[in-house]
C-alpha cells in the first residue's frame, strides 16, 4: 500500500505549474461522446479519476487515443452499448456524467450508481428531476440508474439547490433536446462554464453559463472540436495554502486568478501577501498567521473542496477561527487525524472551532478522502519531524504528481510502498 513519507518543518519556496481541472475534465470527457466525429482534448490532468472514466468509455466502444500524458483523441462513432457497469466506474462520482451525455445523443443510458469520496450524502434527485423534465423515464434498479426517452423536449427547470453535477448533466442532455431549456438556480462554477464552452465549440447553443440562469437551444448534431481544459482552481488553492502553512513563498503558475478570488481573500485576511499577475498568483507567508472565519458555499463563494486545506492552515494561526461546512455533512472526518498532530479543533455539527497552536508534530495519519488527504499532507509538511500519510490513493484521484511538485518546492516527501523504503527515507533525513 503506497504512503507518503514526509519530513516537515521546511518552508515551501519556488514555482509550481498547475494542471488541467479534474472536475472540468470529467464533464468534458463524458461530453466528447456526443458526436461521431473526433474530439481532441488538451490539458487533461493525468489522475486516477480521468483514467478510470476513459477506461469506462473504452468499455462501451469509444476509441481513445492518448497522444501524450495530457492530450487525448476521442471518437465515439462505434459505441456498442449504452450500459456502463464497468467495476472501475463505481469508484468515481463523475460516472453519472455519461448519463446526460448518452441520453442527449442516443436518448437512453444506464450507468452503475457512482462512488467517489465518502464525504456525505450527494443525492442525485436534481439530476433525475432534470431528466424527467426533459421527457425521460428514470429508474434505479440492480445498482444501475437507467434513463430513456422517445424524444427529449426542452423545458423550464428550477434546481432546488445549485448542484454542479445536476447542472452539468441537464446541460448535456438539453444540448440535443428539441427546443429551448432554461435552467434556473444553475451552478456557476468554472467547470460548468468550461463544459458549456466545450459544447458550444462542438456546435451547441448554450448561453448564460457562469450565471444562475442558463439557456440551451437544442441542436440536432454536434461536430468535432479541439479544446483546452481550464486550470484546476482546487489544485492551485491547495498549493496556496501549503505556502501559507509552511511559512513559504510559492508562485502558482498557469492559473486563472479570477477563479481563485475567494481563496486569495482568505489568505490576505490571514496575513499573507498575495500578488496576482495575468496567469500566476504568488503567496508569501512571512508574518504569523491570523485567525479568520469561513463558510463554504457555492461559487463564487469559498469552495467546499478547499475546506480541509484552510482548516489545517488556520490550526496554525493565532486566536480562534470558525469554519462552517454548508455543502457536505461528513467533511470534518479528517479532524481526528489532525488532532494526532497536535491541532486543537472541536467539531460541533457542521462547524469546526479551531484554537490555533504554535506548531504541529509529525505523526502517522490516514487520508479519509481526496481533499482531506491533501490537507493532511500540508499539515505534515508544516509539522516538526516525520509523518506518514496512508491511503494516498484518494489523493491520487485528483492530484497529478503531488509529491513531485512538492519536492520541486523543497519539501522532503517521498512515495513509499514498503517498510524497507520507509526505513531508507528515515535514514536519508537523519
Amino acid at each position: 500500500m503506497e504512503q507518503y513519507a514526509i519530513n516537515g518543518g521546511i518552508p515551501l519556496v519556488g514555482e509550481v505549474e498547475i494542471g488541467g481541472a479534474k472536475n472540468a475534465a470529467l464533464a468534458i470527457l463524458a461530453a466528447s461522446v456526443m458526436t461521431d466525429e473526433t474530439v481532441l482534448v488538451e490539458n487533461m490532468p493525468d489522475v486516477r479519476d480521468t483514467n478510470i472514466l476513459l477506461q469506462a468509455m473504452q468499455s462501451i466502444g469509444v476509441h481513445v487515443e492518448r497522444l501524450d500524458r495530457h492530450t487525448v483523441k476521442i471518437n465515439a462513432s462505434s459505441i456498442q452499448t449504452m450500459v456502463i457497469e464497468d467495476d472501475f466506474i463505481k469508484k468515481i462520482r463523475a460516472s453519472y456524467y455519461l448519463l446526460g451525455a448518452l441520453l442527449g445523443k442516443y436518448k437512453k443510458a444506464a450507468v452503475a450508481l457512482p462512488g467517489g469520496c465518502n464525504i456525505g450524502s450527494r443525492p442525485i434527485d436534481q439530476h433525475i428531476k432534470g431528466f424527467k423534465a426533459l421527457g425521460a423515464n428514470v429508474q434505479i434498479a440492480h445498482g444501475l440508474i437507467s434513463t430513456e426517452a422517445e424524444v427529449l423536449k426542452g423545458n423550464h427547470i428550477y434546481l432546488d439547490v445549485a448542484s454542479v453535477g445536476a447542472t452539468i448533466n441537464i446541460l448535456m442532455a438539453a444540448a440535443m433536446a428539441e427546443g429551448q431549456t432554461i435552467i434556473e438556480n444553475a451552478a456557476k462554477e468554472p467547470h460548468v462554464v468550461d463544459l458549456a464552452n466545450f459544447l458550444n465549440s462542438m456546435g451547441a447553443n448554450i448561453k448564460g453559463a457562469g450565471t444562475d440562469v442558463i439557456r440551451v437551444r437544442g441542436v440536432q448534431k454536434l461536430h468535432k472540436t479541439e479544446y483546452t481544459i481550464i486550470p484546476d482552481q482546487i489544485e492551485a488553492g491547495t498549493f496556496m495554502f501549503a505556502a501559507a502553512a509552511t511559512k513559504g513563498d510559492v508562485t502558482v503558475k498557469s492559473v486563472i486568478p479570477k477563479h481563485l478570488e475567494s481563496i486569495t481573500a482568505k489568505l490576505i485576511e490571514m496575513g499573507c501577501e498575495v500578488k496576482e499577475s495575468d496567469d500566476a498568483v504568488r503567496v508569501v507567508a512571512s508574518k504569523p498567521l491570523k485567525n479568520t472565519h469561513v463558510k463554504t458555499t457555492y461559487y463564487p463563494g469559498f469552495p467546499t473542496d478547499m475546506q480541509p486545506q484552510i482548516t489545517v492552515t488556520l490550526g496554525l494561526s493565532r486566536g480562534t477561527s470558525i469554519v462552517t461546512e454548508s455543502i457536505f455533512e461528513n467533511r470534518f472526518r479528517y479532524v481526528d487525524e489532525l488532532t494526532r498532530m497536535g491541532a486543537s479543533i472541536k467539531v460541533e455539527g457542521n462547524t469546526a472551532i479551531i484554537d490555533g497552536v504554535s506548531k504541529y508534530t509529525g505523526a502517522s495519519v490516514t487520508a479519509p478522502d481526496l481533499r482531506a488527504g491533501a490537507a493532511l499532507v500540508i499539515a505534515a509538511m508544516a509539522a516538526e519531524g516525520m509523518s506518514v500519510v496512508d491511503d494516498i490513493h484518494y489523493i491520487q484521484r485528483g492530484y497529478e504528481d503531488f509529491d513531485v511538485k512538492l519536492r520541486s518546492l523543497g519539501a522532503q516527501i517521498e512515495k513509499v510502498d514498503s517498510e524497507r523504503q520507509l526505513q531508507k527515507f528515515r535514514l536519508k533525513i537523519g
